[in-house]
């Protein structure tokens, strides 16, 4: 693995431009006084009950995710090529699920083989020939990037179900200007606090043609106990919205209505944050308690918007990742402008050949797999956990893909030592309307607290930091 790109010093120890104030202030404040307003962020965070849960942890209840209070920061001319690259990408996954659900043009091209289509867990029937409103599937995706030099982002992941962390962004903008206000006296940074008006914006713009002019827009929970329940309820509260259950939602005449105390009151979109088997009792899951019964004959008929669309997983396993170049190259006709990182599918015979022979030097995925479990870090794995992966691939080669290990970028992170590098990634989040494409200027990082760890998910021990993309003058 290469030396990690430093996102603040040069190699010949000059800072760079965009950290230019940030490393002064680093240079004239005390140590404990970073440390302190570490531990009131902290405060800050627990007392207003900003929580993840881990299931099958006994302390999920309490976790917080920890918070680095140093920022990271982007050129204004760095976030403009990464959100081209980003709407570039959104756009051509939006026009890949549709395809496959219909005419299947880039099947029949032997572009993507069609049993990672067809034979993929998260494909669903249902939605074959069904035409969604406005023909948009990903209205809100999180798309996972890492930046190996100073001009290159290599996208990680496609997140297009139901990404989440967006609140995580916006608390850890409104708490640094809580604490560090003459930071941002220094610098130009370009605002996030809009995001959920933009994002109220898109959906409202994705409502049915069956709606009202003010379509009312309801946050769909799988209730308290998911691990991202705080999240849910943040956003309502932010859109202004009701945030409801399952059992507050029924369908007459394939209209869905919300229980309220005045009576039934239609309801036009929903911001679904639980995964398709438990959206209708009817449809997928019967033992599902936290759907709607009917919801789908709703959708079908048109009668609302469901964000995002019912069966967008097609699009966001690792297996059908590493063919993205080529989707957005068949869709737009263009070169992407965001690169993969150089992907090997074990489902065929010499890439797998070459992952068992370099196990040691590989990254190894399930392909559906997420939350940093299920996968192998080969520079870092004992002899024992390669040959245990070696053992899954020669077993299920078809369900794993291998990445070689990247020296993801590096920040300024203070920790108990005192300030140093940490790995980091980033999440920017592009929301799709039937009007245009929004993408707010930053994005959740994720930062490895662990010395040299690779791994930045908050269920692996990862924290987040402040995302700051520098307004240009």
């Amino acid at each position: 693995m290469s030396v990690a790109f430093d996102e603040m010093t040069n190699a010949d120890g000059s800072i760079r431009a965009a950290y230019t104030a940030l490393a002064k202030w680093l240079n004239g404040v005390p140590p404990e006084v970073l440390d302190f307003r570490r531990k009131e962020a902290e405060f800050i965070f627990r007392r207003i009950g900003i929580t993840f849960a881990v299931y099958g942890d006994s302390d999920a209840q309490e976790r917080l995710i920890p918070f680095d209070i140093i920022p990271r920061i982007l050129t204004g001319g760095e976030w403009g090529r990464l959100s081209k690259g980003l709407e570039q990408r959104t756009k051509a996954l939006n026009l890949y699920i549709k395809d496959v659900y219909s005419k299947r043009d880039i099947l029949k091209a032997g572009i993507v083989p069609e049993d990672l289509v067809y034979q993929n867990p998260v494909f669903r029937p249902e939605m074959n020939g069904q035409k969604v409103p406005h023909d948009l599937y990903v209205h809100i995706a999180g798309i996972d990037v890492v930046r190996v030099d100073s001009e290159t982002f290599y996208v990680l992941e496609d997140n297009a179900r139901t990404p989440s962390g967006v609140s995580y962004m916006l608390e850890n903008r409104e708490i640094m200007m809580r604490l560090f206000p003459e930071l941002f006296a220094e610098n130009r940074v370009a605002p996030v606090e809009n995001y959920t008006d933009e994002l109220l914006a898109t959906l409202k713009s994705l409502a049915p043609v069956t709606a009202n002019n003010d379509p009312v827009v309801v946050v769909l929970t799988p209730g308290i106990f998911n691990s991202a329940y705080y999240e849910h309820s943040f956003l309502a509260d932010k859109l202004g919205v009701e945030l409801v259950e399952g059992r507050d939602l029924f369908i007459r005449n394939d209209v869905v209505y919300m229980r309220t105390t005045e009576g039934p009151k239609r309801v036009d979109v929903i911001y679904r944050r639980l995964d398709d088997d438990f959206l209708d009792p009817l449809a997928f899951r019967p033992d599902s308690a936290l759907g709607v019964p009917g919801l789908m004959s709703a959708y079908n008929a048109g009668n609302v918007t469901l964000t995002n669309a019912v069966g967008t997983g097609v699009a966001d396993d690792k297996a059908v990742y590493s063919y993205m170049p080529d989707i957005i190259r068949f869709y737009l006709g263009e070169e992407p402008l965001l690169k993969n990182v150089p992907t090997w599918r074990c489902r065929e015979a010499d890439h797998l050949k070459y992952v068992l022979d370099h196990l040691n030097e590989l990254v190894v995925k399930e392909v559906h797999g997420s939350g940093g479990y299920g996968m192998l870090i080969g520079p870092r794995a004992d002899k024992a956990q390669i040959e245990l992966f070696r053992a899954k691939l020669k077993q299920d080669p078809t369900n794993f893909i291998a990445q070689p290990t990247l020296a993801l970028s590096t920040c300024p992170t203070f920790v108990d030592e005192g300030i140093a590098p940490r790995h980091v990634d980033l999440r920017p989040f592009v929301l799709t309307g039937s009007d245009r494409v929004r993408i707010v200027p930053g994005g959740l990082t994720r930062v490895a607290l662990e010395a040299g760890s690779l791994v930045v998910n908050s269920s692996q021990g990862g924290g987040t930091k402040d995302t700051w993309v520098l307004e240009e003058s």
